[in-house]
């Protein structure tokens, strides 16, 4: 009898020290209850509590979760049924009003966010809402985080995992891209096609003008040498007609045999002729080159008369 007497007195000391000492781990806050009334919040560490008079109410995680949004149908402004999922960051910062102010701070949370994701898809279009998934993220962050300020809980992020179209929308929505690429590439290849013709006619173009300058140029070049030609016949002529004036019929047979032979030589280089007869008198021939013998010596004489008229002109010396 003894025993269990002893027994039940070190369950009942066992009991009140459980009651009495709390440690609170860190990362939660506890609150603290009298007679069921919420009192005041356990911080992390070592505490002391009346047994049976103060009581542990609720251990709120105060920590940053996680909080997974189940999948569900949406239906876009343009009538489009979409499937969106997503999820949430939240942390609580107010341990009494997470614990007191909703019942049940995950569900109300989890039906909060999924009302307010059908909200926001459901005022834009299709389009919309799968190229703009910031601004539906940011939208989403600021209607939540506003609505759960009263229960004492900070929504710190919320994103928007998956946006999937119905099959046959897909389909449609694949078909129309590659129309659209096709599209692209089309333009572009006429674009190339257009640069390239652009650029060829200009290549022509440059080159044509290239072409005409230098046909002027060989032109002008061809002028200015017939004209020197012409220049200088004109003055072999003056000087032939001045010799002949003088009574030098020698000059007379150089102009002709000189014009004589370029005659034959361009007869001699024609393409066509291969075999070239020559009804001459060979004598007119020695006539004309004897002419031109004359015309050479007396261009030599003249030269060689030069030098004597200076040494004439000299004093002669005294006679011994």
């Amino acid at each position: 009898m003894g025993s269990v007497v002893a027994l039940v007195v070190v369950v009942v000391v066992v009991v009140v020290l459980a009651k009495l000492i709390r440690i609170v781990p860190q990362g939660y806050e506890w609150t603290v209850e009298m007679f069921g009334k919420y009192t005041g919040t356990l911080t992390p560490g070592l505490h002391f509590l009346i047994p049976f008079v103060y009581a542990i109410g609720r251990k709120m995680n105060m920590m940053e979760q996680v909080l997974d949004v189940p999948s569900q149908d949406v239906i876009t402004k343009d009538n489009a049924v979409v499937r969106v999922d997503g999820v949430v960051f939240y942390q609580v910062l107010d341990a009494a009003k997470a614990a007191y102010e909703v019942a049940n701070l995950e569900t109300a949370a989890l039906a909060l966010i999924m009302t307010n994701i059908r909200t926001v898809l459901g005022s834009m279009d299709l389009d919309e809402s799968l190229s703009q998934r910031d601004a539906i993220n940011a939208k989403l962050l600021g209607v939540v985080d506003e609505a759960t300020h009263p229960w004492g809980v900070k929504v710190t992020r919320i994103e928007i995992k998956d946006i999937s179209p119905p099959r046959d929308l897909v389909d449609a929505m694949a078909r129309q891209m590659k129309a659209e690429r096709e599209k692209r590439a089309n333009i572009l290849d006429a674009e190339g096609f257009r640069q390239a013709a652009i650029l060829k006619a200009d290549g022509e173009k440059q080159s044509a003008i290239l072409e005409a300058e230098g046909k002027k140029e060989a032109a002008f070049r061809e002028a200015e040498a017939r004209e020197r030609l012409a220049e200088a016949e004109a003055k072999a002529t003056t000087m032939v007609s001045q010799a002949i004036a003088g009574g030098d019929v020698n000059a007379l047979n150089y102009f002709v045999a000189n014009n004589y032979v370029e005659a034959l030589k361009e007869m001699a280089k024609s393409p066509n002729q291969k075999t070239l007869l020559l009804p001459m008198e060979a004598t007119g021939i020695l006539g004309s080159l004897a002419g031109i013998a004359e015309l050479a010596k007396d261009s030599l004489a003249t030269q060689q008369r030069a030098p004597a008229d200076g040494v004439s002109g000299r004093t002669p010396p005294l006679p011994r």
